[in-house]
């Protein structure tokens, strides 16, 4: 039995935080045919929010620590303010959308990250039976466009600040049982680069193969490693392929034009 096409898409600080670009990625969103997921962040909001309230951000290794202060203003913001402006806007576009954190139906259940050398406060992390994939699956299959944010919960009554980009590959890897699932990352950047400075050195397709070679090469961003290392797990774990590209170019899809650096195993 072929299974029908899913688009998971998730969306940064970029998108969110510029109202024109999130406008049009929206409308280019709903326009893309088949089953279809958004996951976003917080963008910049999160941290002017909590400096209205006096609340300092920690980060370390660029990662927020997640005292209880920051969880209350994370959760008002990405779990109310911008999910419920996306879904507004999806709703606007006739995309019938529907806001959701992981407690939500108990979609993604998350473990609070243990302490090590440093504790990270309210984080959650994400391990192969989080996801829920068959009653997302019954959620789409209704009608309904499911947007996820950035909040999960360990099954305790416990909130959980999760990253974005991970919770997208997990109900990617998750989905993939039921759907033939893409994954797709939108940032500033046209896709991967050979020089960060150049958008016209855009790098189209990376299987395996050739991605060993550019990081022999040192000709990837440093910054990028990570998130091609948890593509090409995703890819491992039975997801079609991964697109990292630009917001703004996600409309190309629909015409089944050549959009951002494509991933998969196929050479």
């Amino acid at each position: 039995m072929t299974k029908q096409e899913l688009h998971i898409i998730k969306i940064g600080g970029n998108v969110i935080d510029n109202s024109e670009n999130l406008h049009h990625f929206l409308k280019d969103f709903t326009a893309l045919d088949g089953y279809k997921i958004l996951v976003h962040g917080g963008g910049k909001v999160a941290t002017q929010l909590s400096e209205t309230l006096g609340i300092d951000s920690k980060l370390v290794d660029g990662r927020r620590i997640t005292d209880i202060q920051t969880l209350r203003v994370v959760t008002m913001v990405y779990g109310g303010l911008i999910n419920k402006n996306i879904v507004a806007q999806l709703q606007r576009f006739g995309n019938n959308a529907i806001g959701l954190t992981g407690a939500d139906g108990n979609f993604i259940r998350t473990k609070k990250r243990p302490v090590k050398t440093i504790d990270y406060g309210f984080v959650g992390d994400i391990d192969q039976r989080s996801i829920d994939p068959k009653s997302i699956g019954r959620l789409m299959e209704a009608g309904f466009t499911p947007v996820f944010c950035a909040i999960t919960h360990d099954g305790q009554g416990q909130l959980l600040n999760t990253n974005a980009d991970t919770i997208a590959s997990a109900l990617a890897v998750a989905l993939s049982e039921l759907y033939e699932t893409t994954l797709i990352y939108c940032f500033e950047k046209k896709g991967v680069l050979q020089d960060i400075n150049d958008e016209e050195s855009l790098i189209r397709d990376i299987d395996p193969h050739r991605y060993e070679e550019l990081k022999k090469q040192q000709i990837i961003h440093s910054g990028m490693l990570p998130k091609l290392d948890n593509a090409f797990t995703a890819i491992n774990c039975g997801v079609k392929a991964v697109i990292i590209g630009k917001s703004d170019e996600l409309g190309q899809l629909k015409h089944k034009q050549a959009f951002g650096t494509r991933l998969s195993n196929k050479r």
